[in-house]
């Protein structure tokens, strides 16, 4: 009995992907050579490949002379959320917070990547204020948890 993976996609078929929404479009030759500075690759292997992304909805293709030039048919964002979710979902019984506590706790964030989750958190907060609208003011003594006294745990 096979595993099912936590995503739809495999390995190789995530980096053709990557390479394709970096290119903008690209043919089989094109990823393969970029694919060759890292690892050996079979022209085969990426054109397998390629053709199963179209298959599964995520290229799309246009025949120009005898080649087939790939573009992306689903933007990166939306492949990026929604393999994100998939994973939240099975790992972390669908919490954000657990996810983002893991990746806080587990990996050893720079100062500018602190600063970057930081800012993030700072423009929720004040999109969340903007959409409670004027003349709703926030207690004092509830500032919002996603910036209390836990900075330094980040």
């Amino acid at each position: 009995m096979r595993k099912k993976s936590l995503t739809s996609l495999g390995e190789t078929e995530m980096e053709v992907l990557h390479h394709v929404w970096d290119l903008g479009e690209a043919t089989v030759s094109d990823v393969r050579e970029r694919i060759l500075r890292d690892r050996d690759i079979a022209y085969t292997t990426v054109m397998t490949v390629l053709k199963k992304l179209s298959e599964k909805g995520y290229l799309q293709y246009r025949k120009d002379g005898r080649s087939y030039v790939y573009s992306a048919a689903v933007p990166q964002e939306d492949v990026q959320h929604t393999l994100l979710h998939r994973l939240m979902d099975k790992v972390f019984h669908g919490s954000p917070s657990a996810l983002l506590q893991t990746l806080i706790q587990r990996e050893k964030l720079d100062e500018d990547e602190q600063a970057s989750i930081r800012d993030i958190l700072a423009q929720l907060d004040a999109q969340d204020a903007a959409d409670r609208g004027p003349g709703i003011e926030e207690n004092a003594d509830s500032t919002s948890s996603r910036s209390g006294s836990h900075d330094d745990d980040a």
